[in-house]
């Protein structure tokens, strides 16, 4: 079982750039698919980004080309560099992992995702 732990969120300027970070512990993190999810109030959570266990990416449409999602085995991580932020960007991140069997499956459903961080904020002011 593997636990998440999110960071990197805050408040920024429209236009802007934040990146998040999110840490694994337990588990053995390169047989995992990573996703990163958002929360904004009132709405349904949402996929952003994810990346395969071979480094293969995936992205919303909604952030494509803002967004670049990146992982480290070694270090047990996997990173969300967001640039060019849009108030509609304002939400809660998580992150999500998965053992993926193959190497370049990449979920993008919630159902997909069997362990969650907690979550941080982003806020975008205009």
């Amino acid at each position: 079982q593997v636990q998440l732990v999110e960071s990197g969120g805050g408040l920024v300027q429209a236009g802007g750039s934040l990146r998040l970070s999110c840490a694994a512990s337990g588990g053995t993190f390169s047989v995992y698919a990573m996703g990163w999810f958002r929360q904004a109030p009132g709405k349904e959570r949402e996929f952003v980004a994810g990346i395969s266990r071979s480094g293969g990416d995936i992205y919303a449409d909604s952030v494509k080309g803002r967004f670049t999602i990146s992982r480290d085995n070694a270090k047990k991580t996997v990173a969300l560099q967001m640039n060019s932020l849009k108030p509609e960007d304002t939400a809660v991140y998580s992150c999500a992992a998965t053992m993926a069997s193959r190497t370049f499956v990449v979920p993008t459903s919630t159902r997909g995702y069997d362990f969650w961080g907690q979550g941080t904020q982003v806020t975008v002011s205009s």
